[in-house]
């Protein structure tokens, strides 16, 4: 299988902050990636190098088959490229945000028209085209801002958190029209907060922190990386808690964790399906008042503790219009900027617009050489 997106050890520095250490990653063609991590971890960072929007300074990175330094122009017209934020202007309408960037990439009025209606029906904009986009749900403005990115058929797509702030019906939504691009053969490297989000696309993922991959396979790889499954006991009473410990402790591989505010007992198994039946029976024998006896197999949250130590709140979905929590007192984008302005000198890759502004240069570069190879 062909490789899409291929880094070898990629750094960059602003003054005396690494934002990153040498990463490594490879991407086949037609499947999504998912870099998972904190705020702050170098995911960003990660995308705008590969996306030409900054200049690494160590390791070599290829982009369908060119590289992000030496051949910039040819990487831009093959990818498309989705902040953290929508970046549709709230003055035209969706149907002219879609238009425009299509003229901008060289498709013709006349391509550029035909290929924003294609786009509007097939994500469910057509009843809003004429209206602005300021008028747009965060859902809608996201579903438009994804259509924006993929108004010049890219072969490789950059989703950088893409779902910061929707509420859970706009984030399915999200999901299956990304799924529904690579099934048309476009290649995604996402990156995310959202354990949830990385489980239900990724085909593999890379858990990046301060800069650093930490550990990579596919969700299943990673969670075995954890332990086998684990067993969940509710009981009745305080009183019962200290019986029910007793029963389980001979078929426990680890230290079972007490909730006791929620009577809750949590014990990795020794074996399998076998210490399942070994431990219904005891507890029933010993006539623990049992209220809950599930089954549950390590998540994301668990891979993401269990590799970096620290709680997964990170990685819960907020409600609508939150922001995920970060681990720090500013976002990776905020640090990244203000370490570009304290580093004179460095391609920031950034405007005042901030957010805004990251697609625009790759639209701006591919429409200043569309002619040059």
């Amino acid at each position: 299988m062909d490789t899409a997106i291929r880094a070898t050890g990629l750094g960059k520095r602003y003054g005396e902050h690494h934002a990153l250490r040498g990463v490594d990653l490879e991407v086949a063609a037609g499947t999504v990636l998912g870099l998972l991590g904190p705020n702050g971890a170098g995911k960003t960072t990660t995308v705008r190098l590969l996306a030409t929007l900054l200049e690494p300074d160590q390791g070599r990175a290829e982009v369908a088959g060119f590289d992000v330094v030496r051949q910039q122009r040819q990487v831009r017209r093959r990818i498309g490229l989705a902040g953290q934020y929508a970046a549709v202007d709230g003055l035209l309408t969706g149907r002219e945000n879609l238009e425009l960037l299509g003229r901008l990439l060289h498709l013709g009025r006349k391509g550029a028209r035909a290929r924003a209606a294609e786009l509007l029906t097939r994500f469910e904009l057509e009843g809003a085209a004429e209206k602005p986009a300021q008028t747009y749900s965060g859902g809608m403005r996201r579903r438009l801002d994804l259509a924006a990115a993929l108004i010049g058929r890219p072969e490789v797509l950059f989703l950088d958190e893409p779902t910061t702030g929707l509420d859970p019906a706009s984030r399915l939504v999200l999901w299956e029209m990304v799924r529904e691009q690579v099934a048309q053969g476009v290649t995604v490297l996402l990156t995310t907060q959202y354990l949830e989000e990385a489980d239900f696309l990724a085909d593999r993922i890379l858990v990046i922190d301060t800069g650093q991959v930490i550990a990579e396979g596919t969700p299943d790889e990673l969670k075995r990386k954890v332990g086998e499954e684990w067993l969940e006991v509710g009981v009745s009473t305080d009183a019962a808690l200290p019986q029910a410990l007793a029963v389980l402790a001979p078929v426990a591989a680890a230290q079972p964790e007490v909730d006791r505010t929620g009577r809750r007992i949590t014990v990795q198994l020794a074996d399998g399906i076998g210490t399942i039946a070994a431990a219904a029976v005891a507890l029933e024998s010993a006539g623990v008042p049992v209220t809950d006896f599930a089954l549950r197999r390590p998540s994301l949250d668990d891979v993401f503790f269990h590799l970096t130590g620290r709680g997964t709140q990170v990685g819960r979905a907020p409600e609508e219009g939150a922001q995920p929590l970060a681990q720090g007192p500013e976002g990776e984008a905020e640090r990244d900027e203000k370490a570009e302005k304290a580093a004179p000198g460095e391609k920031a890759g950034r405007t005042e617009n901030g957010e805004k502004a990251e697609r625009e240069p790759v639209a701006a570069a591919t429409a200043r050489t569309g002619d040059e190879q």
